[in-house]
């Protein structure tokens, strides 16, 4: 059977880094098994979903370079659903219930006084016909609970179930049924949850394992008897461990905190944050992948902590730097471009500015700095302004390469005396206009002899 993982998101905000990590996971240990990826956008919220975040989404995966073999929608899906419901009605696991909110807490407040299990004792269970029209007349309407297959014979008398999975990442778990309630699968207004769904749509595309972050851990023993109540037999199931901030807290897409498309704009490196998002909380050293190819080679699920991880900004920085400056000019052309930096100097600019670039976006800066005007970052004293005029006697004659900046500089400390910051920064600040940047022998064949006289006088 071919391996098919999925991503589900939901379309009510942008996904950030930690959605990330679950998407990359899912699509590398595709990716390593020759398998399928499906991008199911869980949608059945339809006050909170929006077109907008959908696309987004398509977007911020196509630019870290992950394209779906399928994209599905679950809001055209109902009718799967209301299927599956009815099945589970006509075989007595789907049953209706009237409490309020208030009434359900005011139990479990109870049981725990008595020092029992917080879990729902199916009250709803015991409710006749006449009651329920009782009830309904009343206004309410129902909400709908699967019944756990965690007795033998009398409901109310649960005992130890245990489902047991080999986890993905986590290696062999176990869940006990008997220690939850009966999750409800479908609102009194008739909306479903996102556990019924989730299911039916599984089976329905053939995914073969579920990958997702650990906080679901705990109702994958329900969801795997729902697949077992469908008649399908479950996933394989895999749960990593979570990202956090420095501070440790956990990432929200309703806030927008290091959303990928922030950190799109922000010019990070796409392969900076997939090695990040991928390797941070495992035992592989977290360092730039220079491509999916071989992240998939340091990847291995099994290797992820059991504890969350804590994302740092700055370490996403620092990987983004370090792709930058090793990144070839036939890896950047095209963004070059379109940054307005091409010619027969594009690929000699390219080299020599890398190395001193936070994103690929400020290379735009140093190209009218090299091809246009000095910047006016910073100024030459008086006494300075009489050095680099004198300095300018001793250019060398064209042509120019990588050597002529030893050269000349040589030549000017023979002759003036200076040295060190005092040799330098004045003819910096002269030729760019800046008191840092690229390397002056890279720059400065660039420059030509008759351009670096005039910016000298």
């Amino acid at each position: 059977m071919t391996v098919t993982v999925r991503f589900a998101p939901s379309p009510t905000g942008h996904i950030h880094i930690g959605n990330t990590r679950t998407a990359l996971f899912n699509w590398l240990y595709a990716k390593k098994l020759n398998g399928r990826f499906i991008l199911r956008f869980d949608d059945t919220d339809a006050e909170r979903s929006r077109q907008e975040y959908a696309d987004g989404i398509a977007r911020d995966l196509a630019w870290l370079g992950i394209e779906p073999d399928q994209t599905v929608a679950q809001s055209g899906r109902f009718e799967h659903y209301g299927a599956a419901a009815e099945k589970l009605k006509a075989a007595g696991l789907l049953y209706p219930c009237y409490e309020t909110p208030e009434e359900l807490e005011r139990r479990r407040k109870i049981r725990l006084s008595r020092r029992l299990p917080p879990v729902y004792g199916r009250e709803a269970l015991k409710l006749t016909d006449a009651e329920k029209s009782a009830l309904e007349a009343e206004g309410r309407r129902p909400h709908w609970r699967f019944l756990l297959p965690n007795f033998a014979d009398d409901p109310f008398v649960t005992s130890r179930t245990e489902v047991h999975w080999d986890d993905v990442v986590r290696g062999p778990q176990t869940v006990d049924l008997a220690s939850m309630s009966d999750p409800v699968l479908i609102r009194a207004d008739g909306t479903y949850l996102y556990t019924l769904p989730s299911v039916v749509d599984d089976i329905d595309l053939g995914v073969t394992h579920v990958i997702r972050g650990d906080d679901h851990v705990t109702n994958t023993g329900a969801q795997i008897a729902l697949f077992r109540a469908l008649g399908a037999e479950p996933p394989a199931f895999g749960h990593h461990n979570l990202l956090t901030t420095v501070s440790g807290e956990g990432l929200s897409k309703r806030t927008g905190a290091l959303s990928v498309a922030s950190l799109r704009d922000a010019g990070i490196e796409p392969m900076a944050v997939a090695s990040l998002a991928v390797l941070i909380g495992t035992s592989e050293n977290v360092a730039a992948a220079s491509s999916m190819e071989e992240l998939a080679a340091l990847f291995d699920p099994t290797s992820t902590s059991k504890s969350a991880a804590k994302f740092d900004p700055a370490e996403l920085s620092g990987l983004s730097r370090h792709l930058i400056q090793v990144m070839r000019f036939s890896d950047v052309r095209e963004r070059l471009a379109a940054l307005g930096i091409a010619g027969d100097d594009a690929e000699a600019f390219w080299l020599a500015v890398r190395g001193n670039l936070e994103t690929v976006a400020e290379a735009a800066d140093w190209w009218t700095i090299v091809c246009g005007k000095p910047a006016k970052d910073a100024v030459l004293s008086d006494e300075d302004r009489i050095f680099v005029r004198k300095a300018g006697e001793f250019l060398p004659q064209e042509p120019w390469d990588a050597e002529t900046w030893r050269v000349w500089t040589a030549a000017v400390k023979a002759e003036t005396g200076r040295k060190g910051r005092g040799l330098f920064m004045p003819l910096r600040i002269a030729l760019t206009g800046r008191e840092q940047g690229p390397e002056l022998a890279g720059l400065l064949p660039l420059l030509g002899r008759e351009e670096t006289l005039a910016r000298l006088s």
